[in-house]
């Protein structure tokens, strides 16, 4: 891969173009992580409330109604359900486990086997998360087996 950056003090903003010979995969995670550079999410906890990077963000699940994302060292309310967690979300590596829990793939340092056909991602938190039969198909297309 060849990166070629153009300073143009003329630009307002930055602008990103990608030149391949074809649409692969790896343009795929490419354009996923440019779309994630500026994404933020707002929670709240002890009646302040947080903007967090998406990137820092390991997993978001709800528990008894109440959605909640966590990173590595904090645990946030978000007034969102975790649909509307998941639409803010498209494009990016945040993908669906279960009904109550999207996990951020860039976190999963290893997966495995579970049982009743079920997968159990490992992520770099050391927390573990159970990806629900429906949902281990998808998990299993995305790392390629």
């Amino acid at each position: 891969m060849n990166v070629t950056i153009s300073e143009q003090p003329t630009l307002i903003d930055i602008e990103v173009a990608i030149v391949c010979p074809r649409i692969d995969e790896r343009v795929q995670r490419i354009v996923a992580s440019l779309n994630t550079f500026d994404r933020k999410l707002t929670g709240a906890r002890d009646g302040a409330t947080f903007i967090v990077p998406i990137d820092e963000v390991l997993y978001a699940e709800t528990v008894d109604g109440t959605t909640f994302f966590y990173t590595r060292d904090t645990v946030l309310e978000t007034p969102l359900r975790l649909y509307e967690v998941e639409d803010r979300l498209a494009g990016t590596e945040f993908v669906r486990v279960s009904k109550q829990m999207l996990v951020n793939f860039d976190h999963v340092k290893a997966i495995r086997p579970f049982d009743n056909a079920r997968v159990q991602l490992l992520l770099d938190n050391g927390e573990a998360a159970i990806v629900s039969r429906q949902y281990a198909p998808a998990i299993k297309r995305k790392i390629g087996l």
